[in-house]
């Protein structure tokens, strides 16, 4: 089984580059796609309060027989819980669903401009990394200028940053930001929810090197460095997903996708979203 490698956070604890995603697996299929992904090799797990279904993670990574710190588990504060107190409850209550006696990646799922403070909401995540029983904490969908404000006010340098990154929006200025400043990129919606599989540049470049569109555009993420962690209920697409390491695209190949941009969110503009 070919290893996937690990990119190193900010704080030193690392974290594999190529995860499984559970977004919208409902609960009652997310014990078994979740097993069926850590048997596939996958060692990161990707779930939030949110997605309704960090019980059944973590009956999976329980259920695995694998080490706990051999799986990498991330979740991310619900949106209605932005308010100091409320952050800390939150994540005692992630937890407590999780089963787990740590959780190694903590975000706060979005900045909410109009609902509350984000950087009250960050200094309780400082509070919960103290702790001790999470490795790393961080944000997701956030723009720089909510970066900067919180590099401004706090002392801890978000690990990571999880936002909408694919071909049709590349993401280069947040992605430029966080290189700057050692927070790492994390691709959520790295397909655009299956948008970019029949354009035809990366077609033409999936007939030359022999793999589906899905496999050459992961492998995109991959060689810009960034984080990616797909998502499929079917053991046949969790396996291709995770064949991402005995290939690779050429520069041009990576330069011909990247072109692709059109700045064209799947989601919600965290500019504008506030829950």
């Amino acid at each position: 089984m070919p290893s996937v490698p690990d990119v190193t956070l900010n704080n030193g604890v690392k974290i594999p580059q190529l995860g499984f995603g559970t977004f919208q697996i409902p609960p009652a299929q997310t014990r078994e796609t979740t097993l069926a992904a850590l048997r596939a090799g996958y060692r990161h797990i990707d779930t939030a309060e949110m997605y309704g279904n960090e019980k059944e993670v973590g009956q999976a990574v329980r259920d695995s027989g694998l080490e706990r710190a051999d799986v990498f588990v991330t979740s991310k504060l619900d949106n209605g819980a932005h308010a100091h107190d409320a952050a800390l409850a939150a994540f005692e209550g992630t937890m407590e669903e999780l089963g787990l006696d740590y959780l190694d990646l903590f975000l706060i799922h979005w900045p909410l401009p109009g609902v509350g403070d984000f950087v009250e909401t960050w200094h309780a995540m400082e509070e919960i990394y103290r702790s001790g029983r999470v490795k790393a904490i961080g944000v997701s969908n956030f723009q720089p200028h909510h970066l900067r404000r919180l590099l401004e006010s706090s002392t801890v340098v978000p690990a990571v940053n999880q936002i909408e990154v694919h071909p049709y929006l590349t993401q280069d200025t947040v992605r430029s930001f966080g290189a700057e400043h050692g927070i790492a990129t994390e691709a959520w919606s790295p397909i655009a929810q299956g948008k970019v599989l029949d354009d035809p540049a990366i077609t033409r470049i999936a007939e030359r090197v022999g793999r589906s569109t899905a496999q050459v555009t992961l492998r995109w993420h991959l060689q810009r460095g960034d984080i990616v962690f797909p998502k499929s209920v079917t053991q046949k697409r969790i396996e291709e997903n995770f064949a991402l390491f005995d290939f690779e695209l050429t520069d041009a190949d990576v330069g011909e996708i990247s072109a692709l941009n059109r700045d064209e969110r799947t989601g919600f503009d965290p500019d504008t979203f506030n829950g």
